[in-house]
């Protein structure tokens, strides 16, 4: 007869509270990631228009003659996105383009109806629901967000060039 020992069953890990953290953590990333996507796809659906779309002509209705590189800089996007979009903005008609100045080089942005019309037609802010509520916290909150995030940005080692890339076109 053998008497062979059987090992003791091994227990499953048990989560540290380190672990609960992080999965709390990374749960609420999921509901901001889940809030922003659901606003950027209800404009998509009620209006037709991308949110970074929504959001520029926004700014080019509160700005009257911006130039795309003062777009690029209120939206805080990289210059060559801000052009992109108002190239799709053209070729839809919700804004128009003039050459300015004395070597017609300066091209400036303006809102036409139908580009009214469009805004008109959108559900909750123009900029996003993300950078409104960004904008709704005060100040120790967002320097606290600040410091907490760079430090995942950094662990995560992300490419600095993603930071221009606006939410509704990720």
């Amino acid at each position: 007869m053998s008497t062979a020992r059987k090992k003791p069953a091994a227990k499953p890990p048990q989560p540290t509270d380190k672990d609960e953290l992080a999965g709390e953590v990374l749960r609420q990333f999921r509901q901001v990631f889940n809030a922003v996507k659901t606003h950027f796809q209800q404009v998509e659906k009620k209006v037709g228009l991308g949110g970074a779309q929504v959001w520029a002509l926004s700014v080019i209705r509160d700005t009257a003659g911006i130039r795309v590189s003062e777009l690029a800089q209120a939206m805080d996007i990289h210059q060559s996105t801000a052009s992109n979009l108002v190239k799709g903005l053209l070729e839809k008609g919700l804004i128009s383009a003039e050459r300015d100045g004395p070597d017609k080089r300066v091209v400036r942005l303006k809102l036409q109806p139908a580009g009214g019309k469009a805004l008109r037609a959108v559900p909750g802010p123009f900029e996003g629901v993300l950078p409104s509520a960004l904008q709704s916290l005060d100040v120790a909150t967002l320097k606290r967000l600040n410091a907490d995030l760079g430090g995942l940005v950094t662990v995560l080692n992300a490419d600095e060039h993603g930071a221009k890339v606006p939410l509704a076109e990720m």
